[in-house]
């Protein structure tokens, strides 16, 4: 069995719970410094609400094993949700990220119990933050497949299994590799999500071996201790690549980031074959430039031969991204058979939650590399979201993104950067494949502006209400004077009916 790891947050709202939440979390930190460059083939592309693709003669690659349309379940489904407007949205607050570790004889163990039992008691005086209620705990739970030994520093992570890593010493395909061969052991590569190299086993067997057992054991508290369960993906627990790997100084901000697919590449090689292109079988694209690369200076993300709209960009860039869906879709499978019967109870059930990477800069450009290269076939011609909402509501799995606390203002806009209308065009992609959402803040905020951006998000007047919403993270900054002041109003008005 593969281990997982389970972390901690707490719930704010008046009513009286707590929450645990994913423990191991590598998050993207952003330099903002900026770079000179030329930039005058960038194209500054306002979001297209709706999305044409003009190769209709290209069939999808996959036959058969694509995600099919979700349009006629959707339409049963349509009541399923009911509408959350007006209602308060659930408040978490996501645990320092060293709370738990593992002892010398190999079972987990809570560090800086002093520190963490005076910081939960603050919380408790407060009154905003009801830690216990007359039943117990009430729990979010991530169940993280992931490694964030990277994420810091100066904090003690969580990495992959000892036997998975002594596995990937000898057999560097088992991580994901991008055009130089540098393999990123934060994640098994979906390369061997079906080859048997794990003492017989293949990477779902693991993942499949791991859900059962924490279903299982939990069976008491589905519905009345625990909320939510949170399945992870990929890095950082999101639906992705690794493709912006910041902790060993590869990628800074705001580079197009690199395609991870230069491990196990059969499936490509067959795919290509079956097309009748054998000579787009043994690689990735060519001219698409470094991590810290601008678009300008990448063939493949601007116009010309063997760009992202030629054919064999079209081929590539759907192989890719569906490869990622289909890696979605095995999990979640497994994860909704087990947990399923936890989601329809009508006064104790379970949300079952996915989250993707927010990858908004270079957003107003025309082909969105930051989103290719991680895997979201998503351009100012094509919805990539659209797959993604699909294969999340056939399996009634609700949505987690980020960046919440962000306006287009706030970022660097030579850098042609929109976290607002990438959140407009997720949220209108789930609401058509009634989809829940939940969400977070990818930066510590703390200023009136910023909690202010999130209360607004999590309310819009012409949208439902989010389902939840976690904040990233608790440590000593929030009970610092100046952001206390501004923490416990907001806090007060998440957990007010509208």
């Amino acid at each position: 069995m593969i281990d997982g790891s389970i972390g901690m947050a707490c719930k704010c709202s008046v009513e009286r719970r707590s929450v645990i939440y994913c423990n191991n979390l590598r998050e993207f930190c952003f330099d903002r410094e900026r770079r000179k460059s030329n930039r005058k083939n960038l194209r500054n592309v306002s979001t297209i609400p709706i999305f044409k693709w003009s190769f209709s003669r290209w069939r999808s690659v996959f036959g058969k094993s694509c995600i099919l349309s979700m349009d006629v379940r959707e339409k049963s489904r349509s009541t399923l949700f009911e509408s959350s407007k007006h209602k308060r949205v659930p408040l978490y607050v996501m645990m320092p990220i060293d709370s738990f570790g593992i002892g010398t004889s190999g079972t987990p163990r809570i560090r800086k119990i002093k520190a963490l039992t005076i910081s939960l008691k603050a919380l408790k005086l407060a009154e905003l933050f009801k830690l216990v209620s007359e039943m117990g705990l009430k729990l979010q739970v991530a169940l993280s497949f992931h490694s964030n030994v990277h994420l810091s520093s100066r904090v003690q992570g969580v990495s992959l299994p000892q036997w998975i890593i002594e596995i990937g010493r000898h057999n560097k395909d088992i991580y994901y590799r991008d055009q130089n061969g540098f393999p990123n052991a934060d994640y098994l590569t979906l390369g061997v999500d079906n080859l048997p190299l794990f003492s017989g086993r293949t990477a779902l067997h693991c993942y499949e071996d791991f859900i059962p057992s924490f279903a299982s054991k939990f069976d008491s508290l589905m519905g009345t201790i625990i909320e939510e369960v949170c399945v992870g993906l990929g890095p950082s627990g999101e639906l992705r690549y690794p493709a912006h790997p910041f902790q060993d100084g590869r990628w800074q901000f705001p580079g197009i980031g690199a395609f991870q697919c230069y491990d196990k590449m059969e499936d490509l090689r067959s795919v290509a074959w079956q097309e009748g292109k054998p000579d787009w079988a043994n690689k990735g694209p060519p001219n698409v430039g470094d991590y810290n690369s601008f678009p300008t200076d990448v063939p493949f993300f601007e116009e010309g031969d063997g760009n992202f709209l030629s054919d064999y960009g079209h081929f590539f860039l759907e192989w890719y991204s569906d490869r990622l869906l289909r890696h979605a879709d095995d999990i979640l499978g497994v994860a909704a058979n087990l947990l399923g019967k936890y989601q329809d109870h009508e006064q104790n059930s379970v949300r079952m939650v996915a989250k993707i990477g927010l990858l908004y800069w270079w957003y107003q450009t025309i082909s969105h590399p930051a989103k290719l290269t991680a895997g979201y076939y998503n351009t100012a011609f094509r919805d990539g979201y659209d797959p993604l909402t699909s294969m999340l509501s056939r399996h009634k799995v609700a949505l987690q993104m980020s960046c919440f606390e962000m306006l287009d203002n706030e970022t660097p806009q030579t850098f042609l950067c929109s976290p607002e209308g990438l959140l407009q065009q997720i949220r209108t992609a789930s609401k058509k494949r009634v989809v829940e959402l939940t969400r977070r803040n990818a930066h510590e905020r703390f200023d009136e502006a910023g909690l202010k951006q999130i209360h607004s998000n999590c309310y819009d007047s012409q949208e439902e209400a989010v389902r939840s919403f976690t904040y990233f993270r608790m440590n000593d900054k929030i009970f610092r004077v100046e952001n206390w002041n501004n923490f416990v109003p907001f806090v007060r008005r998440m957990s007010t009916d509208l």
